[in-house]
């Protein structure tokens, strides 16, 4: 489109998707936050709410690492990082404003929302220590193998951040809550619950990852920018 010379001044940047993928990302990552707050089991099976939308965290967290790069895949980490300590902040910061008077969810708030210091810490250390591993193992394997074989490199860079992230989490928010062999069904459960995610949206990461490589002026492959689509 021609630019018409009372056009106000823009920054001028070339398009791409990474603005859109750090989106999803955050967005994903909040969301999970919330949904751990709460235990859930089916069966023998005790995981939490977060089952459900984290493991894409760690999806997008690939795309990122394997497209832009480990500098710019830990800008994401840091900036959910931070949004989710802002997050929980917030909550917090809420939970102990007074309420107004008719308000009578107070003690709802507190137990699904409310500022827990636990599970707060338990979250962030995990999130931060196991997509950070996930994003530097994805990218010392692709120093190895370049272009190809790209399912170690998602599938190894998966066993080693979800390893750290489960840990993590799970021993510093319930460990001594939940005890003894209930403890560790958690923790292996989690794990491979996660793992096996990822390894089951195989078929639809690795074209989205060559969607998003196809859209990207500035990827280069073998020294070559990759031509737009």
């Amino acid at each position: 489109m021609t630019e018409l010379p009372n056009d106000p001044a823009t920054s001028r940047h070339r398009s791409g998707n990474y603005d859109l993928i750090l989106a999803l990302f955050c967005g994903l990552l909040l969301i999970s936050n919330i949904g751990a707050t709460k235990l859930i089991e089916f069966g023998p099976i005790i995981t939490d709410g977060g089952a459900f939308l984290f493991p894409l965290t760690y999806i997008l967290g690939d795309v990122l690492s394997e497209v832009y790069g480990f500098r710019k895949a830990r800008r994401a980490i840091l900036l959910g990082f931070g949004l989710s300590v802002l997050a929980a902040l917030t909550f917090y910061l809420v939970q102990i404003a007074p309420p107004a008077d008719g308000y009578e969810n107070q003690s709802a708030f507190e137990a699904v929302l409310g500022f827990v210091p636990r599970i707060v810490l338990a979250s962030l250390l995990g999130f931060l220590a196991g997509q950070l591993l996930n994003a530097y193992v994805l990218v010392k394997i692709k120093q190895r193998t370049k272009e190809g074989k790209l399912w170690a490199r998602l599938i190894g860079s998966t066993l080693v951040g979800e390893l750290a992230d489960t840990v993590v989490f799970c021993t510093i928010a319930f460990y001594g809550v939940i005890t003894g062999g209930d403890f560790l069904n958690y923790v292996i459960t989690g794990y491979v619950y996660k793992v096996l995610v990822e390894v089951v949206f195989l078929p639809i990461t690795y074209p989205v990852i060559a969607l998003v490589k196809r859209h990207e002026p500035d990827y280069v492959t073998n020294g070559f920018v990759t031509p737009r689509a």
